[in-house]
């Protein structure tokens, strides 16, 4: 396997970039969350979709909004970590006390909408260990 970055500095080379690397036979997209690519999450799932090109994101909201899955945190569990911390520095505890903290609870999210317009089957198995199908 081969990872090429393709950066994307803004909105308007987000169809040119994809459209190129659609080129590239045998190809995914592993697209990197940031504040452009959460804009961008619908234009990005249907580019990906209308060149057939598979695309995994990092949050639920991206496979909602159309794209074909995402593995990652499980935001609200890390909102009620956060407010667990505010808890405790509000009732005293210096925050450089307190431990660092990293996730623990990861979903799997995948869209089979988005899976039959690419002509992929997800296997059952994979389908068992999901968190949420999207149909």
């Amino acid at each position: 396997m081969q990872s090429t970055a393709l950066p994307v500095r803004n909105a308007a080379e987000i169809g040119d970039t994809i459209e190129r690397f659609a080129n590239t036979p045998n190809g995914g997209l592993l697209v990197v969350p940031s504040i452009l690519t959460s804009v961008h999450r619908e234009p990005i799932a249907a580019l990906a979709a209308k060149y057939r090109v598979p695309a995994v994101y990092a949050y639920r909201y991206y496979v909602t909004s159309g794209g074909l899955a995402s593995y990652g945190v499980d935001v609200p569990a890390q909102y009620r970590g956060a407010a667990s911390y505010v808890d405790r520095i509000l009732r005293g505890e210096r925050p450089a006390e307190l431990p660092v903290q990293f996730a623990t609870k990861f979903e799997l999210v995948i869209n089979l909408k988005a899976a039959a317009a690419l002509g992929l089957d997800i296997p059952a198995s994979l389908l068992a260990r999901t968190d949420e199908v999207i149909e």
